[in-house]
């Protein structure tokens, strides 16, 4: 569509709010915008001078597709959703796809369980959060174990025990499930867990006081000493923790900007403690303010996660309040959003900051370093240009079981991880790792051939000069040998880290590079991270079909029966410690059953 077919359609566009999507020729989306007024929005790309980044786009635009909306706020939404499934290239895109995580407490239980717990929340029972990681739940709820012992087992473990856990032995657990506390002392560690995570730990701290004083003076001092410890751990966690003494929930949300990167930090605040943070790294069309920057990530951060009551800024917002009247609505209350702020929230605000600064500066130096070893690599093996895209596989398997291929992308920017791929490998002889490479190759590049992934321009194999000749077969058979470079990586004589041959297709002699050659590192990375990918799929296949095979074995044992049979003992650990009786407690599991099932478990346990 020329420029004055575009202009034409400008023409016919409603005047009204909504959302324009402009396309390139083939119908690629280059750009989502909202738009107050569509009409005069879209037409201002035509009617003003615009800066290079958006003369380039509009030099690509083919096609303008609007959808109207009845609000701004409809608008902001619908926006927000559109760039996190069509990821436009002149968008701010904010790569965040995952849930967080929460402490989950589940109140309806006579003895409650705390668990890590991420997706929906409309069960029973309470959550606390979102953590900005599961490394900060898991410290919480290992911290909780030691001031309240609250159990966090497994429901099916804890229904099965007939003697206390380890867990109780190192004083982590009171021991519900045996007996050892009475509901009331379980009751009244439930209400100190909740009211610490619900930031009310000054109530805590004055209600411990309380019974150490009276411990005292009952002459139960060990008592008295153990409420002390816990007095002092809670109020060095307060030290650390609180933000301000009057509690609330908010986001802290700063950005940094250097060397054509932009680096977002976020502070999780809930009930007055800090929950931690986290840095992310959207890709920023050139051009972009903070101010921008900013805007587009609360749309795109917020479309799909809680929002807090207050969210203090580092920078004044475009259209901060439509942003807040989009926010509130998606919370159902007020949400606002600060720029401007005092005190101790403006020391956190500045904390933010130079964690932006720090983070951002840390991945331009990350990125430096691996692009210094791209050149290096490129030198070592005399190719034309720097790589734009390495691929390396590797095999895993014990003694020829449940082998499992690796392939790992790397990029001008470092591990592409979303491109990573395992393959399972199946109909070859036990052990023969040429017959893997050729099946997992074969498998990988056909899809290549096809169009559907790119092909690399440097392919490592985690062998030597077997290996290779067995790769460049399965690519002579698919055809595509040609253009890309062939490289196997194997250890040194004495097998130690630095002394690595690369085996290059078509020359006799290995090349062996310094030890602390760029080159040599960077190969390391890219074949330690083949390998790790590798080992862990392996791992997770045996177990997988150690954990169904011995079940799968049993007369009377459907896919249901050990479905819920695992289900119920938490797996097949929890399976082989239950006696006949457990097992025939379980529905559908007659006594013959259970005696079949528990003889399948214990096969050197001599029956009556």
């Amino acid at each position: 569509m020329s420029e004055i077919d575009l202009r034409a359609l400008v023409r016919g566009l409603p005047t009204g709010p909504g959302v324009y999507r402009m396309q390139d020729g083939q119908g690629k989306v280059l750009y989502v915008g909202k738009a107050k007024d569509l009409k005069r929005r879209v037409g201002s790309y035509f009617s003003r001078a615009l800066n290079g980044r958006l003369l380039s786009m509009v030099s690509q635009v083919a096609n303008i597709e609007v959808t109207v909306t009845r609000t701004e706020g409809e608008a902001l939404l619908l926006e927000s959703n559109l760039i996190k499934t069509l990821q436009p290239r002149y968008n701010v895109l904010l790569r965040d796809d995952k849930s967080y995580p929460y402490i989950y407490l589940s109140t309806q239980d006579p003895f409650p369980r705390l668990a890590f717990y991420r997706g929906s929340r409309k069960g029973q029972g309470r959550f606390f959060g979102p953590y900005p990681s599961a490394w900060a739940v898991r410290e919480t709820l290992q911290l909780l174990q030691k001031l309240f012992p609250v159990r966090q087992c497994e429901d099916s473990f804890f229904r099965n025990r007939s003697r206390a856990c380890l867990q109780y032995q190192i004083k982590r657990c009171s021991g519900p499930c045996v007996d050892l506390v009475s509901e009331a002392d379980y009751a009244a560690d439930v209400d100190h867990t909740i009211k610490f995570l619900d930031g009310r730990a000054g109530e805590v701290v004055d209600e411990l006081a309380a019974a150490m004083e009276r411990a005292a003076a009952a002459l139960e001092f060990e008592r008295a000493a153990v409420l002390r410890d816990q007095i002092l751990t809670l109020r060095r966690i307060q030290e650390r923790q609180y933000v301000s003494g009057d509690g609330g929930d908010l986001d802290i949300v700063a950005a940094a900007q250097e060397g054509g990167q932009s680096c977002v930090q976020v502070f999780f605040v809930r009930n007055g403690r800090n929950l931690g943070n986290k840095a992310f790294f959207p890709q920023t069309p050139e051009g972009t303010d903070l101010s921008a920057l900013l805007s587009a990530f609360l749309a795109q951060f917020y479309v799909d996660k809680p929002v807090p009551p207050e969210i203090v800024l580092g920078a004044e917002v475009e259209d901060q309040a439509l942003l807040e009247t989009a926010l509130s609505e998606r919370a159902g209350r007020k949400v606002s959003l600060r720029p401007r702020v005092r005190g101790e929230r403006a020391r956190w605000l500045d904390m933010a900051r130079g964690n932006a600064l720090v983070a951002l500066r840390a991945r331009l130096g990350s990125q430096a370093g691996y692009a210094a070893r791209l050149e290096a690599l490129r030198d070592a093996l005399d190719l034309e240009e720097s790589p734009q895209r390495m691929e390396c596989f590797d095999i895993s398997h014990t003694g020829g079981e449940r082998t499992v291929a690796s392939c790992v992308v790397f990029n001008a920017e470092g591990p592409a991880k979303s491109d990573y791929r395992r393959f399972n490998i199946e109909g070859i002889t036990p052990g023969d790792d040429y017959a893997a490479l050729h099946q997992a190759l074969t498998r990988r590049y056909t899809r290549v051939k096809s169009g559907e992934v790119p092909f690399p321009d440097l392919l490592f194999i985690d062998g030597g000069r077997g290996q290779l000749g067995s790769v460049a077969e399965a690519l002579q058979d698919l055809g595509v040998l040609e253009g890309v470079e062939l490289v196997g990586v194997s250890k040194g004589p004495d097998r130690r880290p630095g002394t690595e041959q690369l085996w290059l297709l078509g020359r006799e002699a290995a090349v062996i590079l310094p030890a602390d050659s760029p080159a040599l590192h960077l190969i390391q990375q890219i074949r330690d991270e083949a390998h790790r990918f590798a080992i862990t799929g392996h791992r997770q296949r045996r177990a997988k079909a150690r954990t169904t095979s011995v079940l799968e074995g049993i007369a009377g044992v459907g896919p249901k029966r050990r479905q819920t049979l695992l289900r119920q003992f938490g797996g097949l650990q929890g399976l082989a410690r239950a006696g006949v009786e457990d097992l025939a407690r379980v529905e559908g599991i007659s006594r013959q059953l259970a005696s079949d099932i528990y003889a399948a478990l214990h096969p050197d346990v001599i029956g009556d």
